[in-house]
Parts: C-alpha cells; structure tokens; sequence
C-alpha cells in the first residue's frame, strides 16, 4: 500500500477513467457546439422563410390590387380616358356608369340635405368641394346633369306640393353650389325626376345624382 492506502493498480486506474470522462466530456462540448450552430442556422432559414412568405403575400395584394384597375380600365366607358374616374376617394359618394357610358355620382339625400330641406349641410359641403374639384380637373370638357331624386312617400309636412318639386329644388342647391366653386356654368344644368327612379330602398331613393356625359353628348 501506498502512504494514501492506494494501490499503484488502483491509481492508473483512476487515472484512465479520468481520462475517460475528460475524452468524453470534449466530445459532448464539441457536439454541444455543433448543435447550436445548426439550431442558429435553422433560425436564421426559418427567419429567411418568414420574409419572403411575408413578401409573396404583399405581392398577391399588389396583384390583385393592379386587377382591379384592370377590370375598372375594361368597364370604362369610351371617352374618360385611363381606369379611375377621380372619385374613388371621396367618402360618402357612389359610383357608377350608365347604360349610355355616363358616370353617376352619387350622394345620398341624408347626407345632403335634412329631412324636407333644400338647404345644403355645412358637414356636406366638403364632400361637394371635392367633387367640384374632380370636375374642374379631369371633367372641363364634359356636360354634368344635376338629378334631384326622392322617395315615393307623399309630402306632408313640408311646403313642398310635391315630391318633384322638392327634387328640383335639391338639385338645383347642388348645381348652385358646384358653379360656385368653379364649375362652368354654361356646361352644367338641373333636372328633376321626383320618384320615378327609386332605388332598392326608400332611403336610397332619396338622392342627388352629378351625372357625368361623354365628350360630345348633351
């Protein structure tokens, strides 16, 4: 025995299984390592992965974006020039083309006027304003027909005799308000059609419509 009660055969013993553990515990650290490189590289593809699923969706929008101007371009009617009528921004309007190639601009009643009036809202105005601004810009060239329009409930409590009249005079406010704004005058005119042309309801129905003709049309 020794003078620590260990045997010589007993220490190169210890000893290589000291080795043993150190051997291995190297090898574990050097495949410790190898993981993280692949488990950061893994993250880093999946991050890649992410950016360009993200980009590919914004391309899809971009598309479908273009085909719908596209498919305005195709509806267009002859004489408006490119896709877009100049209106698509204006809030609280609707848009559409006649059967003879006009465009409709369309503004509801209650946004106009209140109930049996003929006197044009202030909050109503700054719809107007740029809508006047549109036709001064892109429609210099084209006749615009104003159309009062209303429901088909019989008037009762207004002064009006009837609902033509009361469409008349909605529509002649629009026009009066336009040309003061700079639309010419010698190019836009009034017409009432009362009930004759409702919408699907009553409240759509009530309505001032700024027709737009083609070049040429009168």
């Amino acid at each position: 025995m020794s003078r620590l009660g260990i045997s010589p055969l007993i220490r190169v013993a210890l000893l290589g299984a000291v080795f043993v553990v150190a051997v291995v515990s190297g090898g574990c650290k050097k495949n410790n390592g190898q993981l993280d490189a692949a488990l950061m590289e893994n993250n880093e593809l999946r991050g890649r992965i992410e950016s360009l699923e993200q980009a590919l969706r914004d391309c899809d929008a971009q598309k479908a974006g273009l085909e719908q101007q596209l498919a305005a371009a195709s509806s267009a009617p002859s004489g408006f020039g490119p896709a877009g009528t100049g209106f698509e921004n204006i809030g609280g309007i609707d848009v559409s083309y006649g059967a003879g190639g006009e465009i409709i601009v369309g503004v509801a009643g209650d946004v106009l006027f209140d109930s049996g009036s003929v006197v044009l809202k202030n909050a109503s105005k700054q719809t107007l304003d740029r809508v006047a601004g549109v036709l001064n810009s892109q429609y210099r060239r084209n006749v615009i027909r104003v159309e009062g329009h209303t429901d088909s409930d019989p008037i009762r409590k207004s002064k009006w005799r009837s609902n033509e009249q009361l469409s008349a005079e909605r529509a002649l406010a629009v026009e009066e308000y336009l040309v003061s704004k700079g639309v010419n005058n010698n190019r836009v005119y009034s017409a009432a059609f009362g009930p004759a042309k409702p919408k699907g309801t009553k409240k759509d129905s009530r309505r001032v419509e700024i027709v737009i003709l083609a070049e040429g049309a009168v």
